[in-house]
C-alpha cells in the first residue's frame, strides 16, 4: 500500500484528497492530509461571513467530517525532504515529527504578503481565514457601538472610519460588503449620521480590479465613491502606528479598523525548506500535468497545485504563462491531481491541465457585483444573483450548499445579524471581572 501524504488543506488539497478516496481502493493508498485548521475555507464566502449575509462556520469544510478515509493530521509542514520521502511536521501542540510518504502532493497554499509598513504588523487584521472575517465585522458593529456612546469627535470619528490595503478581488469585495453592512447598520443607530462614515480603499496601482479590464474597473471605482468609499489609485501606506494611518499621497487619518488585503506570497515551507525545484517567484516547478519538476528533468512521486505551484496555462495564448491564483484554478487542479494520480497508480498516462476561464465575478455588497468574460460585462443586480448562483454549487457538498441558501433565505426575509460577538475573543473577562465594569477590574 502507497502512503500518500498531502501538504495543505485548501482548494487544492481538500479537492485531491476527496476524489482520492473515490478513485481508490482502500487497499491501494493510505492518505494523509496535514493543516493547521480542520477544516477547508471556501474563500469566495469570506466577504459575505464580513458583511453577515453568511454564518461564519458555513465558509468551512470541515476535512474530519468528508473525508472520511483520509487520516487528517493537524498541524504545519515546515520541511520537505523529498530525497529521503520525509516531511517535517510541526503540530498545533505538541513537539515537532517526521512523516513519511512514498508519494507526495503540495498544497500548501500562499500566504498573505505583507510589506514593512510601520504600524501594519500591530494593527491590521487580513482577509484570508474565516477568524479574520468574523474579526472584522464583530469590530466594525463594536465600533458602532462605542461610537454611538460618545459625542462628535475624533475619538468617534476614529471608530467609524475603516480602511482597506489592497484592490484585488479579495480587498475590493471585502470593501464593498463592509460598507453595505455598516450603511445598513446606520438605520439602527439614530445617535450615528451618514457623513460620519470614512471608508478608504487604498490600491498601489492605478487601478482595481486586475483579472477585469479597465472600463468595468472604472466602473467599479464609480459605484463605490458613489456609495461614500474613498478610492485611493497610485497610492500606498507609508505608516499605521497606533491606527494613524499616512498615505503616500500627503493625506492622514486615524483609523480603527485597517484591513490588508494586498495580494499573497509563496508559503515558506516552500520557497525556503523544500528540496523541490522552485522558480525565480518561490513557486514549485510543475509540468502541464502537475507532475513536479520538467519535461527534461522530471520529479518522481511528487506532485504540486494551487497557489504554490507554477502551472503552464495551456489556454493563455502567452508563451510562458501561469495559471493565476485563484479558487477556479485550485478547485479544477485538485480534481485533475486526483485522476491523474489514480491514473498513473493504475498504469495509465495523466492529462495536461487545460481550462479556459470562466470569467471574472465579484460581489460588491448586497445586492451589486460585477461580471466579465471577454466582453461581456453584467452589473448591478444580476451579477450579484450570478455570483449567489455560481457560489452555491461551487461550494462541496449538499449539506454545505443547502446551509448556504437557509441563511440566505433568513437573512432575506429578516435581515442580517447585527450582533456583535467580539467578546468570545476574550472569554474570560466577564468571569475576571466578577460584574465590575472592565476599567475597574483591571485596578484590583
Amino acid at each position: 500500500m502507497r502512503k500518500i501524504l498531502i501538504v495543505g488543506g485548501g482548494y487544492a488539497g481538500f479537492y485531491t484528497a476527496w476524489k482520492l478516496e473515490r478513485k481508490l481502493r482502500r487497499d491501494e493508498a493510505d492518505l494523509t492530509i496535514v493543516d493547521p485548521r480542520p477544516y477547508m475555507t471556501y474563500q469566495p464566502f469570506l466577504p459575505e461571513v464580513v458583511a453577515g449575509s453568511i454564518e461564519a462556520r458555513h465558509a468551512a469544510v470541515s476535512l474530519r467530517r468528508h473525508l472520511r478515509r483520509t487520516h487528517v493530521v493537524a498541524g504545519s509542514v515546515t520541511a520537505i525532504d523529498h530525497e529521503h520521502r520525509v516531511v517535517t511536521v510541526e503540530p498545533n501542540t505538541g513537539d515537532d515529527f517526521e512523516l513519511s510518504y512514498d508519494l507526495i502532493v503540495v498544497t500548501a497554499g500562499a500566504v498573505t504578503r505583507k510589506f514593512p509598513v510601520p504600524g501594519i504588523a500591530e494593527q491590521a487584521i487580513g482577509l484570508k481565514h474565516v477568524e479574520e472575517a468574523v474579526a472584522i465585522r464583530d469590530r466594525l458593529l463594536t465600533a458602532f457601538d462605542q461610537a454611538a456612546a460618545l459625542p462628535p469627535g475624533p475619538q468617534r470619528q476614529k471608530l467609524l472610519t475603516v480602511t482597506f490595503v489592497g484592490g484585488g478581488f479579495s480587498g475590493v469585495e471585502g470593501f464593498g460588503e463592509l460598507l453595505s453592512l455598516a450603511t445598513a447598520l446606520l438605520k439602527r443607530y439614530p445617535e450615528l449620521h451618514r457623513d460620519e462614515l470614512r471608508f478608504h480603499l487604498v490600491e498601489a496601482t492605478g487601478r482595481i480590479l486586475p483579472e477585469v479590464t479597465d472600463e468595468p474597473g472604472r466602473w467599479v471605482v464609480r459605484s463605490l465613491e458613489k456609495r461614500g468609499g474613498n478610492v485611493h489609485l497610485n497610492t500606498q501606506i507609508t505608516s499605521a502606528v497606533d491606527g494613524h494611518v499616512v498615505l503616500s499621497s500627503g493625506e492622514e487619518f486615524d483609523s480603527e479598523l485597517i484591513v490588508w488585503t494586498a495580494g499573497n506570497g509563496a508559503n515558506p515551507v516552500i520557497s525556503r525548506h523544500t528540496d523541490l525545484p522552485i522558480d525565480g517567484r518561490g513557486l514549485i516547478v510543475v509540468r502541464p500535468d502537475l507532475r513536479v519538476g520538467t519535461d527534461e528533468d522530471p520529479v518522481p512521486d511528487a506532485w504540486a497545485a494551487g497557489d504554490d505551484a507554477a502551472v503552464p496555462d495551456l489556454a493563455s495564448p502567452v508563451a510562458g504563462a501561469r495559471t493565476v491564483p485563484n479558487a477556479q484554478h485550485a478547485y479544477r487542479q485538485g480534481k485533475l491531481l486526483a485522476r491523474n494520480i489514480a491514473a498513473v497508480l493504475h498504469g495509465r498516462k495523466p492529462k495536461r491541465y487545460l481550462h479556459h476561464s470562466l470569467g471574472s465575478i465579484a460581489t460588491l455588497g448586497l445586492g451589486r457585483g460585477i461580471f466579465q468574460y471577454r466582453g461581456i460585462v453584467i452589473k448591478g443586480l444580476p451579477a450579484w444573483l450570478m455570483h449567489r448562483g455560481y457560489h452555491v454549487l461551487a461550494v462541496p457538498s449538499w449539506e454545505r450548499k443547502t446551509r448556504v441558501l437557509a441563511i440566505w433565505l433568513t437573512a432575506g426575509i429578516f435581515g442580517r445579524d447585527i450582533l456583535s460577538l467580539a467578546s468570545v475573543q476574550r472569554p474570560r473577562d466577564a468571569f475576571v471581572a466578577g460584574g465590575e465594569p472592565a476599567a475597574r477590574a483591571g485596578r484590583k
